[in-house]
């Protein structure tokens, strides 16, 4: 089902939270840019943007920490806190440099919202960070809450993540949609009772076929569709079905 013939009333007061890098935006370019810069800047190598693309998603301090165990040199716990601030400064400079959403995600927001849906971000991007970004991408509007590793109790995949994201918007649990890439969005779903759809295109290490997602897309024109089909599923008349 194309994005935009997708008017269901399954999606109605639903909730659809969805994960940020690698799912919503292909922001990698930008996210590598900037931590090969911190890396140069301390004498390091440059790291392949092939492998740079499968750490991203936990949040910054993970990502400089992945990188420079990856260049040879373990991030000292001392000089940590700077070199974040550092990274988080270059990275809000070049934000939107290269990144973009990914293909028919605009289409997607558009039919979900058409059909009565809650839009939320739940992101292990810092919240600033994660606004900045969708500003700068002009998507913004279409959501009505972004909620970053910061402003959750815990970051994913933790399911007070899922589970605040899907408050945040006056949401219920019963009736949401975890839309993600990666095994944070899977494990925190799946331990919020929330059902996940993988998106195939992200970044992710393992397979993601082996994650647990309950669905699987290859494009998201898909998105509407493939959240009518989880909701009807886990809806409570067809519990045990």
């Amino acid at each position: 089902m194309h994005a935009q013939n997708a008017t269901n009333d399954t999606l109605n007061g639903a909730t659809i939270a969805f994960d940020l890098d690698g799912t919503l935006v292909d922001t990698a370019p930008d996210l590598v840019a900037s931590l090969n810069i911190i890396l140069a800047e301390e004498g390091l190598p440059p790291l392949p943007f092939d492998d740079v693309r499968k750490m991203v998603g936990r949040g910054a301090k993970a990502l400089l920490e992945r990188g420079f165990a990856a260049a040879g040199a373990p991030l000292d716990a001392d000089s940590a806190p700077a070199l974040v601030e550092r990274f988080i400064a270059l990275y809000l400079g070049r934000i939107a440099h290269e990144s973009a959403p990914f293909p028919g995600v605009v289409d997607a927001l558009l039919a979900l919202r058409a059909a009565g849906a809650k839009l939320a971000v739940c992101t292990n991007k810092l919240t600033h960070l994660s606004v900045a970004l969708l500003d700068a991408l002009d998507l913004t509007q279409y959501f009505d809450a972004v909620v970053g590793a910061d402003s959750a109790p815990a970051p994913k995949p933790d399911p007070r993540h899922v589970l605040a994201t899907i408050a945040a918007v006056g949401g219920d649990p019963a009736r949401a949609v975890m839309v993600g890439d990666s095994i944070n969005d899977a494990l925190a779903a799946k331990a919020a009772n929330v059902p996940t759809l993988l998106v195939t295109f992200g970044y992710t290490e393992a397979p993601v076929e082996t994650l647990g997602g309950d669905l699987l897309i290859d494009a998201f024109s898909d998105v509407p569709s493939a959240c009518i089909a989880l909701l009807t599923s886990c809806a409570p008349e067809n519990a045990g079905l």
